[in-house]
């Protein structure tokens, strides 16, 4: 859908929480826009807002009651990194779903006006393709995206020789895989997981939230042992034509029987059954375990351009574990019990966005 011009600026206008017939105009105008993604949806407002205690802005412009673009904001107010205005928080694409040029101007400079009436140090969007030339950008992270084949058989064939024989090791080793309607069991994983690489846990509350606003558009699969044991879980999202697996965990002791390549492979076929066209294996850092872990697959790295307008600092923030600024602070996290990592996790990374 190519973009025109309107004759003007269309009004930009803010979201209220709560009006379900203009959540549902947006939702609508998202579902079609080529641009929105799954964190474009108006249900990341009560997300954002709940769960974790920011204060949202979800601008869109409409002409004759039809909505021309959406641009999803949260005033991020962190002790540790200073105060944002981000599209969006916690997510990986955002900034502005348009289907005119003067839509997508009016919420940019509608953005810039409130990211100066909130005085914070810089406003962020986090685009798949690059808008604004003159902003500095951050390319630490890619994304992977690849077509579903119509046929189970022909993924299988697809995957790289390596990695298709770690997904028929652990079928081998009798592997299984079960939808579950609770997050008890993939919070456990998930959580002993990030404590191993020593990073903050979300909240319990924050999975359940997500079940209960996306419903069946949010998912978790989970791989259990021959005895039902546990192994490895992935809660995913469901978005148009589209699968994205977000969150994951495993215990360590799973590795040796490759639950992680197997959770992925059931979840690639599971998605093929149910007629989904791409896998959108997510965003890595370049570099790390997981970007070569995905490229492993036969993925491609697509670069995403995280654009930055700065006012109350000369550089981007580097908010992420690659800085060698956080490196103690993770091996101080490994060494914190669980428990005691899982109560202080979410305030520290609401902090973090």
């Amino acid at each position: 859908m190519p973009k025109t011009e309107l004759e003007q600026l269309p009004l930009v206008k803010r979201l209220v929480a709560g009006d379900i017939k203009t959540e549902h105009l947006w939702d609508e105008f998202v579902m079609v826009c080529p641009e929105a993604t799954f964190f474009h949806r108006s249900g990341w407002q009560k997300i954002v807002s709940d769960v974790f205690q920011h204060t949202t802005y979800f601008l869109y412009t409409e002409v004759d009651g039809v909505i021309q673009g959406v641009l999803p904001l949260a005033h991020v107010k962190s002790f540790l990194f200073g105060h944002s205005l981000v599209s969006l928080p916690f997510a990986v694409y955002g900034g502005v779903a348009s289907r005119h040029s003067a839509a997508t101007d009016a919420l940019e400079q509608e953005a810039q006006r409130l990211a100066k009436r909130l005085r914070v140090a810089h406003l962020e969007f986090r685009n798949i393709k690059k808008t604004n030339l003159d902003w500095p950008v951050q390319d630490l992270y890619v994304t992977f995206r690849k077509a579903i084949l119509p046929e189970v058989s022909e993924n299988m064939n697809a995957i790289p020789r390596k990695q298709r024989a770690m997904v028929r090791k652990g079928i081998k080793n009798g592997l299984s895989s079960r939808l579950d309607n609770g997050v008890d069991t993939f919070f456990k994983l998930y959580s002993e997981n990030v404590h191993r690489h020593g990073t903050p846990a979300m909240s319990k509350c924050y999975f359940k939230a997500l079940r209960t606003v996306f419903g069946s558009d949010c998912e978790i699969l989970t791989v259990v042992a021959p005895d039902g044991q546990a192994l490895s879980s992935v809660l995913s999202f469901y978005f148009r034509d589209e699968i994205l697996p977000y969150y994951a965990g495993d215990i360590e002791d799973s590795r040796h029987l490759a639950a992680n390549d197997f959770k992925y492979w059931e979840l690639m076929r599971h998605a093929c059954e149910k007629k989904v066209k791409v896998f959108d294996y997510g965003r890595s850092k370049v570099g790390t375990g997981s970007y070569f872990f995905k490229k492993n697959w036969g993925f491609e790295p697509q670069p995403l351009f995280y654009e930055y307008c700065l006012f109350k600092r000369k550089d981007i923030p580097r908010n992420n574990p690659s800085n060698a600024k956080f490196k103690w602070l993770i091996e101080t996290w490994r060494k914190i019990p669980i428990g005691l990592a899982n109560s202080l996790g979410p305030f520290i990374v609401r902090n973090l966005g």
